[in-house]
């Protein structure tokens, strides 16, 4: 087997790692890039592949930095079958078409406005685009070996995460190449445990959090204290939150404070199609969550659903307090963008960051405390309260990444990727010095042969 790492390498989106195989060519995971502009600009250009040549595909999971990009390679002339699990099929099935109607909607803006420095602004893809690479779906059962290519077979197994979520175990003549994916935290209140990792000869794990543990904070009691004072000087609370897994996390907890009489009785508001339809989902797999269906009801049922633009506009000339879950969690487009621009120079209201917030996103720039934040072409003066909420992210943590890794025997190689310079590189230190096994940041293009 031959790997050659084509995304995530050095940074954390973008994932893309092409395997070959007796002649075969199986990529896996078709990322966007996201975060810096030097980065973004890499979706503009052509595949660092002829799209032709790759005989399919086979997603980790749904996020738009493992399957965003795979309009593009459908474009770009990629015939084969995407393999997945059901339950990231049905995610992408809400979350690709729903990038490329943001992306028309935000070209449409700016040719309306004159905001873009291209003429006409294009999107970087269509809806038509996102519908012909669904076409190209099949499913793959977890825990199921199945021959994706002659002579190479793979398993799915949990990964916590999100919905569908997946780690890969790609076998071909006796050795195994384990992927981890996104792996979830062991600890989410939402999504179950990742499960073990199997014996391999070679892993590639992601390290987001690679050089940070995560807050002891209590987050719900960090929420309730939030939305209370926020409340208290006539405000309204602002979550920028990512519609797949972030969303619904924050519905729940609100769900669990209004029942525990822990926060003053708000209106609250999901703001997002995509995340009202994903919140739904959640009951079709309750297999892949700890929610009893009570919960699951309450979680799907304690916001008020804003589905069309006129609903989503009516919101930001709300003036009681409110909470309002919009996306996309690093403000890096969407509805949020809208109600940012209204927000922020109220010092009454208060903008919470949940998740990671990649270097050059709006949302990494309210986290570095700037004081004006450029939208639609104007600098938005940042007079609101800007508050990130730690203990809620949906990645394994340095000693977290570290558990996993022990429930396997030591592989040839750990290769670390899907993070920043630091953070993959604190990794490596660690699982060199913890447990003495041998590791490498790769860098973008390398090409590592897998032999015997």
């Amino acid at each position: 087997m031959r790997l050659t790492f084509l995304g995530a390498a050095g940074t954390v989106t973008g994932s893309k790692y092409l395997v070959e195989h007796r002649g075969r060519k199986l990529l896996v995971d078709c990322g966007l890039f996201q975060g810096w502009k030097a980065l973004r600009e890499l979706n503009w250009e052509p595949l660092p592949f002829r799209a032709r040549d790759i005989d399919a595909v086979l997603l980790t999971h749904a996020h738009l930095d493992h399957s965003g990009a795979l309009p593009l390679l459908v474009r770009q002339g990629f015939t084969g079958p995407v393999l997945a699990t059901p339950a990231t099929a049905d995610v992408c099935r809400l979350l690709l078409p729903d990038c490329a109607h943001i992306q028309e909607e935000d070209a449409a803006f700016a040719n309306r406005h004159h905001t873009s420095k291209h003429h006409p602004a294009q999107p970087l893809y269509t809806m038509d685009d996102a519908q012909r690479a669904l076409n190209h779906f099949e499913t793959l059962p977890p825990h199921t070996r199945t021959e994706v290519l002659p002579g190479l077979t793979a398993e799915l197994r949990r990964a916590g995460h999100i919905l569908g979520a997946s780690s890969l175990a790609l076998e071909a003549d006796g050795r195994t190449l384990l992927f981890s994916g996104d792996l979830g935290r062991p600890d989410d209140p939402l999504m179950r445990a990742p499960e073990g990792a199997p014996r391999a000869d070679w892993i590639v794990i992601e390290s987001t959090y690679g050089d940070r543990l995560h807050s002891p904070e209590d987050p719900m009691a960090a929420l309730a204290e939030v939305v209370t004072r926020t409340a208290a000087r006539g405000g309204t609370v602002l979550v920028p939150a990512f519609a797949v897994g972030r969303a619904q996390l924050l519905l729940l907890m609100i769900h669990r404070l209004r029942q525990q009489g822990a926060i003053p009785a708000l209106p609250v508001f999901l703001d997002s199609p995509m995340a009202i339809d994903m919140t739904a989902l959640y009951q079709h797999y309750p297999q892949e969550h700890r929610l009893s269906p009570q919960e699951c009801a309450g979680m799907c049922t304690v916001a008020r659903m804003a589905r069309t633009p006129q609903e989503s506009r009516a919101l930001s000339s709300v003036r009681y307090p409110s909470v309002v879950v919009s996306a996309s969690g690093m403000a890096t487009g969407g509805r949020v963008l809208h109600h940012l621009a209204a927000r922020l120079p109220d010092h009454r209201n208060t903008v919470v960051l949940v998740g990671y917030q990649a270097g050059g996103t709006r949302g990494a720039r309210l986290q570095a405390g700037e004081r004006s934040l450029r939208m639609f072409g104007q600098d938005v003066p940042v007079k609101a309260e800007v508050v990130s909420l730690g203990g809620l992210s949906a990645h394994a943590d340095a000693a977290q990444l570290l558990q996993w890794l022990r429930t396997t025997s030591r592989p040839r190689r750990v290769f670390i990727t899907h993070g920043e310079p630091a953070a993959s590189d604190a990794l490596r230190q660690r699982i060199e010095h913890d447990l003495g096994w041998p590791a490498t940041v790769p860098l973008m293009g390398r090409t590592v042969e897998l032999g015997e």
